[in-house]
């Protein structure tokens, strides 16, 4: 078979409501992950590692911090056409915006004419996972159908909390009905307790994914969306397949945290995914060198733990801490700190997640919280440990008891 030309396409359009207020100023996929990363990192090093080398990244809301991002960290060399390029909305169809992700690639058939794939890959760009997209890729050729979803196994319990596929009872790979949020879950033949939950990650043959948007997009009562609109399309042609994620096998993967994946999108999501990296057997492994998580290369020094005018070291226990940061005489467990993060004498930092440049000032306490970029907490003030307070001091706090405080913000 000769080699296919295939062109990656990400959409990153979201606006990512439930992760108010760390998407006030932000795109969702250009949210700081795990200290020194943005959430669309996951998605292209994914790609990269798979040998992609032509990838558009499709923004819209609040773009500017996204396409900073990916103009400064994802330089590819243009001496072999390798690229990742940033495409914002660009109205080729009228005054409008993207209706749906499926309307962001109809919106942007112009970017297929130009280089005339034969396979597209298209991914969400907030998700936490490992996927080699070449073994996705090669089980679609052989499946013969016009678009294969990645799929990841789930417990039958939580089935109402996705887009659900069902499969054929003679061939596990052909899907023969995409349910969202089902009530009435069929667990799988050789797993009755799970569930094969939907990635939002797909390959296409090119010239029936044009189709489709075209279709798609003459549908009055569509909301152009892949999940919702254009996969339930094929399913019903009968030319959808299915790609379990047990199939894929990524190199340097542990039996720990070989199936990860996390959808990312609420503020408690955000914060588990905090707490899967910082074990000392995480439950996802970001120290996985033979397919690494591609990051912006800070020019910053290294972190440094210093002890305080009295002597007092201070202690760090399980957590991750970013370049930049100096820690003096403070106690840090089980938290994420970005770079450049200050935390001064006698502080308590616990069950947190620091953004860029945050500072903690002496005897101050923070506790199941999240702090955007550059929040200042005066000295000896607390965030998170009375959440009624926190609540009528304008943060915003989850049913779970998770305390966020917005970009800027001095806490007193």
């Amino acid at each position: 078979m000769a080699p296919k030309k295939v062109f990656g396409i990400v959409l990153a359009g979201g606006e990512g409501k439930r992760l108010m207020p760390l998407t006030a100023d932000r795109a969702k996929p250009a949210v700081p992950f795990a200290g020194n990363y943005r959430l669309v990192d996951f998605a292209l090093s994914n790609l990269i590692n798979s040998g992609l080398l032509q990838i558009v990244v499709l923004t819209q809301y609040k773009s500017h911090s996204l396409d900073r991002h990916v103009s400064q960290t994802w330089r590819l060399s243009s001496l072999t056409n390798s690229y990742i390029a940033s495409v914002p909305a660009q109205q080729r169809l009228g005054k409008r915006w993207f209706a749906g992700s499926a309307d962001a690639i109809l919106q942007s058939l112009n970017l297929l004419r130009d280089e005339k794939p034969d396979i597209v890959v298209v991914v969400g760009a907030d998700h936490v996972y490992r996927m080699d997209f070449s073994q996705m890729i090669e089980a679609h050729l052989e499946s013969g159908a016009g678009v294969t979803v990645a799929a990841i196994r789930q417990p039958i319990a939580l089935a109402n909390q996705f887009g659900v596929i069902e499969v054929d009872e003679g061939d596990a790979t052909r899907i023969t009905a995409f349910r969202e949020k089902p009530q009435d879950p069929v667990g799988l033949a050789d797993s009755p307790h799970e569930v094969l939950a939907s990635m939002g990650n797909y390959v296409f043959n090119a010239d029936t994914l044009v189709d489709a948007v075209l279709r798609d997009g003459e549908r009055p009562d569509s909301n152009h969306d892949m999940g919702g609109d254009i996969v339930p399309d094929f399913v019903s042609r009968g030319d959808a397949a299915v790609y379990d994620l047990i199939r894929n096998d990524v190199p340097g993967a542990t039996d720990r945290d070989r199936y990860y994946w996390r959808d990312v999108g609420t503020i408690e999501s955000f914060f588990d995914a905090h707490q899967d990296l910082i074990s000392a057997l995480p439950v996802f492994n970001l120290y996985n060198r033979e397919w690494p998580i591609y990051n912006e290369q800070l020019n910053s020094p290294p972190a440094k733990f210093v002890r305080d005018a009295s002597g007092n070291l201070g202690t760090t226990i399980d957590s991750i801490v970013s370049l930049g940061s100096l820690l003096s005489g403070a106690h840090i467990e089980r938290s994420v700190l970005g770079p450049w993060a200050t935390i001064e004498s006698g502080a308590r930092v616990v069950d947190s997640i620091l953004f860029d440049r945050v500072h903690i000032g002496p005897g101050a306490t923070v506790r199941r919280a999240i702090l955007d970029k550059e929040v200042v907490v005066e000295p000896g003030a607390t965030v998170g440990v009375d959440p009624a307070a926190d609540q009528a001091r304008g943060f915003t706090v989850t049913d779970t008891g998770i305390t966020v405080v917005g970009k800027g913000v001095h806490v007193d």
